[in-house]
């Protein structure tokens, strides 16, 4: 999948000047958490879990907090060589794959998998190819033109700053395919050293095994971390 989106950034060079539509929870630069956020040694595993979801609810993201992180069991990926880090549930195997710098999969549901992708590129920041809504609407016509694709339809699109003011593109979009049915997908990108790294996240979705609550706030989680190490 992560290879569909690359090739979106091959199909135009110039700039785009459309408005962009943030439609994630989050805002369009990551706050920064609040220091009185602290977890006492005496807190329970309910009073933690209670206190997760406040912090997303109020922020939209996770405290930099291994414990929380922990408790969404998810661990830090760190690729020094490629210069990328992001968190990826802990449970998740990593696998070998041709096309992918790196892959984790779910051990049970191979479907269910984050992969990232490094290309070199003559870009220098993503804004020189488009705004968000321009990368998105290239993605669902990538995904359309498939044709396993029974539907595809954007969800949401966000822009966040990462390491050092670096521009990431975030989106979430569900798709319907023949090859596994409903599907959805929250996907990062950002330029750097130019070369795009690019991370795409897939879950089933099923109208009879929709996505639960945790498992989304982990994948989302995950997304948000998705940034480069220098």
């Amino acid at each position: 999948m992560a290879l569909h989106i690359c090739n979106c950034f091959a199909l135009s060079n110039h700039k785009q000047t459309h408005t962009q539509q943030p439609c994630f929870s989050n805002s369009n630069s990551k706050p920064k958490a609040s220091s009185s956020l602290q977890t006492p040694p005496h807190l329970t595993k309910r009073s933690l879990s209670l206190s997760l979801f406040a912090a997303v609810f109020l922020n939209g993201v996770l405290p930099n907090s291994p414990i929380f992180a922990q408790e969404l069991e998810l661990e830090r990926y760190t690729d020094s060589k490629e210069g990328f880090t992001l968190l990826r549930p802990s449970s998740w195997i990593k696998v070998d794959k041709a096309g992918a710098t790196a892959l984790f999969e779910e051990a049970s549901n191979g479907s269910n998998n984050a992969g990232v992708v490094v290309n070199p590129v003559r870009l220098k920041t993503l804004g020189e190819f488009g705004s968000p809504q321009f990368v998105a609407d290239k993605l669902i016509q990538a995904e359309k033109r498939k044709e396993s694709t029974k539907d595809a339809e954007v969800i949401g699109v966000a822009e966040r700053s990462g390491k050092d003011g670096l521009q990431v593109y975030e989106f979430e979009y569900k798709i319907d395919s023949t090859r596994g049915g409903m599907k959805r997908i929250f996907s990062a990108a950002f330029v750097a050293s130019k070369k795009l790294y690019l991370l795409n996240i897939t879950h089933s979705d099923k109208p009879e095994s929709p996505l639960n609550p945790h498992t989304r706030l982990m994948l989302e989680q995950a997304l948000h971390s998705f940034d480069a190490t220098t």
